[in-house]
Order: C-alpha cells, then sequence, then structure tokens
C-alpha cells in the first residue's frame, strides 16, 4: 500500500499506570513508519479497556480502525500493510542467517587480536567451532523441545532416544574444545561422530524420503526448514574434525 502521509488511524491501546501495552507501541510505530498520523486513544483503566472490547466485540486489545474500517490487532496490522504474518508459522532461514553472521563476526575479532592477518585458515576453524557453540547454546535452551524435533528425523536418536539429550552438550562441548584446541582426542572423534550420523540422517529424511520438516538445528522451536542448511552443519563438523585429525597427525 502506497504511504499518504495526510491519513489517519485511530488506535485503541492499554496505558496503565502498571501496564503499557508492548503491541499497542508496535502498532502505533508500524503506522506512524507507513505514513499515518495516529489518534492515539489510551485506555487508562481495566475497566474502560473491558468496556471498549465488550463494545467493539473483541477479545484484545490494541485495535486499529483506518477509514472507519477496524483491522484489529498488531498482526493484523502487518498483514494489512502486506507484512509477513508472524502466527503464520512460514519456515524461514533467518535464524540459521543471524546464528552464521554472528559466528562469522565472532571468528573475524579473535582473528584480529591474535593473528597477524584475519584471512588465515584459523579463522576459518573459528568460524566453525564458534557456530557450533552458539549452535549447541540454542538446543540447551529447551533440550526437550530441541529432542522432541530432532526424533523426527534423526537416525540414532530414533533407535536410542538418550541421545537426543546428549547431542546439545556434545556438540558445544566440542566447539569449546575445538575453538581453544584443547584435548583434540575428544574433540575430534565427538565432531566427526556427531556430524556424519547427522548428515546421513538429514539426507535420507529430506532427499530419500522426501519429507518436509523443520530442523532442530537451532533448537525445538524454530522454523528453519530441514535440508541445505541443516546438511551444511553437520558437514562443517565433520571438516573440521577431519582438518583438525590432519593437524594432529602432520
Amino acid at each position: 500500500m502506497p504511504r499518504d502521509t495526510t491519513r489517519t488511524a485511530k488506535l485503541y491501546r492499554m496505558t496503565m499506570p502498571d501496564h503499557i501495552c508492548p503491541f499497542g507501541l508496535k502498532s502505533k510505530d508500524l503506522l506512524e513508519r507507513e505514513g499515518f498520523e495516529v489518534e492515539d486513544h489510551p485506555l487508562t483503566t481495566r475497566e474502560e479497556t473491558e468496556a471498549f472490547m465488550e463494545r467493539q466485540g473483541v477479545d484484545t486489545t490494541p485495535q486499529t480502525f483506518i477509514d472507519g474500517e477496524r483491522i484489529g490487532g498488531y498482526d493484523d496490522l502487518r498483514v494489512h500493510f502486506g507484512k509477513a504474518d508472524p502466527e503464520a508459522g512460514d519456515t524461514s532461514y533467518q535464524p540459521i542467517i543471524a546464528l552464521f553472521s554472528v559466528a562469522a563476526l565472532l571468528a573475524l575479532a579473535v582473528a584480529w587480536l591474535t593473528l597477524p592477518t584475519i584471512f588465515a585458515w584459523r579463522t576459518l576453524g573459528w568460524f566453525i567451532s564458534i557456530s557450533m557453540v552458539l549452535l549447541g547454546l540454542q538446543k540447551l535452551k529447551d533440550i526437550e523441545s530441541f529432542s522432541t524435533m530432532f526424533l523426527n528425523y534423526d537416525l540414532l536418536a530414533k533407535r536410542w532416544v538418550r541421545y537426543a539429550y546428549a547431542y546439545p552438550f556434545i556438540e558445544t562441548g566440542a566447539g569449546l574444545l575445538m575453538t581453544a584446541m584443547l584435548l583434540p582426542w575428544l574433540s575430534i572423534p565427538s565432531a566427526l561422530f556427531i556430524g556424519t550420523v547427522g548428515a546421513a540422517s538429514v539426507f535420507k529424511a529430506v532427499y530419500v524420503d522426501k519429507r518436509e520438516l523443520k530442523c532442530a538445528c537451532v533448537g525445538g522451536d524454530s522454523n528453519v526448514p530441514l535440508g541445505f542448511v541443516s546438511l551444511t552443519e553437520n558437514l562443517m563438523m565433520v571438516g573440521m574434525a577431519l582438518v583438525m585429525l590432519w593437524i594432529e597427525l602432520a
């Protein structure tokens, strides 16, 4: 929808001494960014809020009105302006892009402080190991949710459920050890094992069985599709383990 700064929207939102509705603030900000003048109607008491909802036949606030038409709450307003519906549940690569971007920046920061140049193989190694730590941390936030999603496709976890609970600890631990270059006898086989099993599991689920699943790579509450990115995660671990093994044996 093209912006028109002469248009006015009416916004009814909770603004109480002990609670200011965050979705009301988001709705006001979105309307202003879309070029609307906001006619703000704060609902300052619980009684006023309940009376408004009963009058309008709605269950929640905020509520936005444009040209006399009720648009609805914040999510409805986003849809009205052609933005993604946060309740749609569509798959997205955004979480994994954010994680890998931060991992890359952290690897460059460490290389800047410790190496003569950031353009070194060690920087790539730190990127992979830091990615492992960050990915493991996402899984550790809610191990139950992760394990439930993981059991949908991991070949070993389907046979031994406890592996789904151990996986986040193994990935995080191996990543930390590889970042510090400590205990290669433990970190190398750990990363090689979980990476190989993971790659085989993803390949079978996506490319052989043609299943459409969400990846547990960034925890059990993500909408990242299982596929190329998931396979890349596991192959990076395998590659890192093999490189470190080559260094140890050289």
